[in-house]
């Protein structure tokens, strides 16, 4: 969800207070560490990769869904009234990288083995982390990044991180079961079996 405060680059935080631009660092961050992976041929940076990845995949989701979800509702929610984004810059900034990272984890990556009570542990963190970070943002500059933030008050913030988080987390399990399906091994959920394995591939 990226949007241009003004003053946000004099602003305290910097653009870090948009959950967008933390998205696409953690995602450009993973693909880094995979390309050198690559280059290197490391078992260290590919498991470093691969556990940047556990975090960047399900959070671009988290921000393609509450991003459009919102932006659905009340386009004024992520995006004030005198700011304009381009078409291809919002596709680009809140569809493309989940879309990337989706694709790398189901034809480029070995099943995660997180399981659903660490995957929500972790994106509890995240949320709070976040929320703790735009709270100390909005002491030195007196606006929230997201107008919804402003709108919803300190009771609504708290259902939304708190939702976040269980979005997240949701999104880490589905991706799993996705994965599943398209490679038929590795990350099934005792609750929700899988149809047929689109690809079968025992060996990653």
């Amino acid at each position: 969800m990226l949007i241009q405060f003004p003053g946000s680059n004099e602003a305290y935080g910097w653009h870090f207070q948009y959950l967008t631009v933390i998205g696409l660092t953690l995602a450009t961050l993973t693909f880094a560490v995979g390309l050198l992976a690559d280059m290197t041929l490391s078992a260290r940076l590919f498991l470093a990769k691969n556990i940047l990845s556990t975090c960047s995949a399900p959070m671009e989701v988290l921000i393609s869904i509450l991003y459009w979800g919102l932006r659905v509702i009340d386009k004024r929610l992520v995006v004030p009234d005198w700011a304009i984004i381009p078409l291809h810059a919002d596709i680009g900034f809140h569809a493309v990288p989940s879309v990337v990272l989706l694709i790398d984890l189901l034809f480029l990556s070995p099943p995660w083995t997180i399981s659903i009570a660490p995957a929500l542990g972790l994106s509890s963190a995240i949320a709070l982390g976040y929320w703790v970070w735009i709270e100390r943002c909005f002491q030195y500059n007196g606006w929230y990044p997201y107008p919804i933030f402003e709108v919803a008050g300190f009771a609504g913030r708290v259902g939304i991180f708190a939702l976040s988080a269980v979005v997240m987390a949701l999104s880490t399990r589905s991706l799993k079961w996705l994965y599943s399906c398209v490679n038929g091994h590795g990350a099934r959920t005792e609750a929700q079996p899988c149809p047929d394995a689109v690809k079968q591939n025992d060996n990653i």
